[in-house]
């Protein structure tokens, strides 16, 4: 079940998800659900580590996608 346009992204992140989405060859659309996707498998699995506890989970997106490789 598709979700509802809930998100609002800032003129630079549009302009940012604009740039990513062309040179990775995909859809905006795609490139939005591979990054939510990811982030949430990234976020689970910080916290199913022993002791990781919310500081680690509290990092920004920019820094999981800078690790990640899709972040400027």
């Amino acid at each position: 079940m598709p979700l509802p346009h809930l998100l609002h992204l800032t003129r630079d992140q549009s302009l940012r998800l604009e740039r990513l989405a062309e040179r990775c060859g995909l859809p905006r659309q795609e490139l939005l659900e591979r990054l939510v996707a990811e982030g949430l498998a990234n976020l689970e699995s910080e916290l199913m580590i022993e002791g990781a506890g919310l500081r680690r989970a509290e990092r920004s997106i920019d820094q999981l996608l800078r690790e990640s490789g899709l972040g400027a």
